[in-house]
């Protein structure tokens, strides 16, 4: 794996806005707030021909009174504890505080070999930073993050301190799943119960994942990259430039570079608007998905239970009748491993190609049994088609008139390919053009 630097240090130094200028991101959100980096985010940097991870961290604030402390505490540790560097950052214009004392004994205590960054010096004329000797981190190293000030010398005395190594880009091929949804339907317990540790902070109170976050992990011999996102609430909720605003800004985009999304829906209440409008939204993107009826080890169960879900998601998914859908636990763990092979049967759906001739012979069994439509006595005729695209797989028609094609008849002949092909799980494109 590449070589790991973790970012550390109390809240509002500036860690984020390194972090994005670092990577050419703008993955973590940067604002004015102590705390609002709450999980672990991970992204790629490279200085000198050479790769290497960084790790945004949530702030180290020992004597906060905020309830998420303690647990961004622990995902700090963690993020350390794997790291083969960590940045301890600390604010120039704040001076030494009695929170980069607990950061810097904290960091000591862990044996990892660290760097002192002292960020937001934006002047060096005169910069005198004698006082940040007393942390005991060694020689305190200047930067503005914010203007590129000294980062390009603070990425020299990184490459000099990492170990040398192989640098893998597992990530390149791994399968990107999104974990998507409204807020507190699961998702990040999902995520949890997949990676098998906890690697998102999880907490019942609505919208504790702010970022999209990254995870790369194995299973059963197959790279995969998970993403766990914050909660979709409705457009009108959600008051434009908040940090939440921002993080539904990164939820989308999950959806947008993601192979497969998982779209978490929380079984004991009714299929919402907003569900809705996220599963839309998926299908635009032409992505495959699987529907995870989440929480269904609390719902009270008969004879017909699962025959009266299915039946409203068919009725309420009627614009994707592709769709996949199982019934899970991120509490229990129940039928979360049948989750991953779902995964797998989505995007291998997603990738499939028809051959020409099989695809035309598809089509013309189609017309043979329904006509094309027709206007003004001129008829639709389909001359041939050809698959152009996987993921999703897309299908171009040549025919006489692209005028002549009616939607309804577009949507006949997408059913007659899927009954001659598994395309389960994914949506198709089918494009009607003039010879």
């Amino acid at each position: 794996m590449k070589p790991i630097i973790a970012i550390i240090g109390r809240p509002n130094v500036g860690k984020s806005t390194f972090f994005n200028k670092m990577t050419g991101t703008r993955i973590a959100i940067v604002q004015d707030e102590p705390g609002v980096t709450r999980d672990r985010i991970y992204a790629d940097a490279e200085w000198r021909g050479r790769r290497f991870t960084l790790v945004d961290t949530g702030g180290i604030e020992l004597k906060s009174g905020d309830a998420f402390f303690p647990k961004m505490l622990k995902s700090t540790e963690e993020a350390v504890r794997g790291a083969d560097l960590a940045l301890l950052f600390t604010d120039y214009k704040d001076g030494v505080t009695a929170a980069d004392f607990d950061a810097a004994q904290f960091l000591r205590k862990s044996g990892k070999p660290a760097i002192l960054v002292v960020n937001k010096a934006d002047n060096f004329a005169g910069l005198d930073v004698s006082d940040f000797y007393a942390l005991n981190l060694g020689e305190p190293f200047p930067i503005s993050s914010e203007h590129g000030l000294n980062t390009g010398d603070l990425l020299d005395k990184i490459l000099d301190m990492l170990p040398e190594r192989g640098f893998d880009d597992a990530e390149s091929g791994a399968l990107k799943i999104a974990v998507v949804g409204k807020p507190n339907a699961g998702k990040s317990s999902l995520v949890n119960r997949i990676l098998k540790k906890d690697r998102v902070i999880v907490s019942e109170i609505p919208g504790t994942t702010r970022d999209a976050v990254d995870t790369l992990f194995s299973y059963n011999g197959k790279d995969y990259v998970i993403i766990d996102t914050a909660g979709i609430r409705r457009k009108r909720s959600v008051d434009e430039g908040t940090v939440e605003s921002y993080g539904v800004l990164r939820a989308f985009e999950a959806i947008r570079r993601c192979d497969v999304a998982v779209l978490v829906l929380d079984a004991g209440e009714p299929l919402s608007e907003q569900d809705l409008k996220i599963a839309g939204f998926i299908d635009e993107q032409g992505k495959p998905s699987v529907i995870a009826l989440n929480k269904w080890d609390i719902i009270e169960k008969d004879t017909f239970t699962i025959e009266r879900y299915n039946q409203t998601l068919e009725a309420d998914l009627a614009f994707m009748k592709y769709y996949k859908a199982l019934t899970i636990s991120a509490l229990t763990g129940q039928r979360t491993e049948k989750l991953m092979e779902l995964i797998d049967v989505v995007h291998a759906n997603a990738s499939k190609r028809v051959t020409t001739g099989l695809l035309n012979d598809i089509i013309n069994n189609a017309v043979a049994t329904t006509e094309p439509p027709s206007f003004k006595g001129r008829r639709l005729k389909i001359l041939y088609a050809s698959q152009t695209g996987v993921c999703p797989p897309a299908f171009v028609l040549k025919v006489n008139d692209s005028g002549l094609v009616h939607f309804s008849y577009l949507r006949y002949l997408e059913n007659s390919i899927r009954a001659a092909v598994d395309f389960s799980g994914t949506p198709i494109k089918i494009v009607a053009r003039n010879d």
